[in-house]
């Protein structure tokens, strides 16, 4: 495998020891493949998932881009204010607080989840 997948596994694990969801308060879970994004809210305690959402449902277009990421957060805020979930804990499964990671964060903040 290469070392930057490994590398990233290793940061994963290590956070994962410490970042746990609950009902009140879900880890924002954010997995990024070559062509999409993933991101749902997880309830460790009874590992379930509350919401998720994907940028596979997208048609025409690539999960490269920094809108396609906007839209995914503000999707995922909406569903998470129907559900009453106001606070998360976000969990970036090792990847860099940058590019299609900030664009997801920041428009969860814009529909007022707190981190």
């Amino acid at each position: 495998m290469k070392k930057k997948y490994l590398l990233r596994e290793r940061k994963r694990k290590r956070v994962r020891k410490k970042i746990f969801g609950t009902q009140d308060i879900p880890r924002l879970s954010v997995y990024k493949s070559n062509k999409y994004l993933y991101a749902q809210l997880i309830n460790d305690e009874r590992s379930e998932t509350l919401v998720s959402v994907s940028s596979v449902k997208e048609e025409g277009f690539c999960a490269k881009n920094l809108k396609i990421a906007e839209k995914l957060g503000e999707e995922l805020g909406k569903k998470a204010k129907n559900k009453g979930i106001n606070q998360l804990v976000f969990d970036r499964s090792g990847y860099i607080y940058h590019g299609r990671i900030k664009a997801l964060a920041e428009s969860l903040r814009e529909e007022g989840l707190k981190f």
